[in-house]
């Protein structure tokens, strides 16, 4: 079997965050959604389940982190080029994501932040290998 990513989100409202996360390029699966989580696919093998509040908690005894206030964790998503980089990225803005800081330029990698409508934190980056610097 494949290895694949799943990465688990709580979120407040379902609607909004499927809106958000289909603007950026994700795909619902509906074989592994219902209403209380919904399976965003990002390729074959990356998933993102956002989950209800009240199913998220079905998984952890600990609270559930504010992602307004509290960093949870980043995530990053490459993409093909600074192009897509800034189409997603307004795509995103446009269905209710924050960007809390201006792209950043390394020389060999672009990158943006945007923070989803519960403050998850995602980093959209475009790195040209060939601009690495050589050791």
């Amino acid at each position: 079997m494949q290895r694949q990513v799943f990465i688990n989100l709580a979120v407040k409202d379902l609607q909004k965050s499927m809106d958000f996360y289909t603007a950026l390029g994700f795909t619902n699966n509906p074989q592994f959604s219902d209403e209380t989580g919904k399976c965003m696919v990002w390729s074959d093998s990356i998933f993102v389940m956002i989950l209800s509040h009240e199913k998220f908690k079905n998984f952890t005894n600990k609270p559930i982190a504010d992602t307004h206030i509290h960093i949870a964790g980043l995530y990053s998503l490459s993409l093909e080029s600074v192009e897509e980089m800034n189409t997603l990225m307004e795509k995103g803005l446009q269905a209710g994501g924050v960007e809390p800081n201006e792209m950043r330029d390394y020389g060999f990698m672009q990158q943006r932040t945007i923070e989803d409508v519960d403050g998850h934190t995602w980093e959209l980056f475009y790195m040209d290998m060939s601009k690495f610097p050589q050791q």
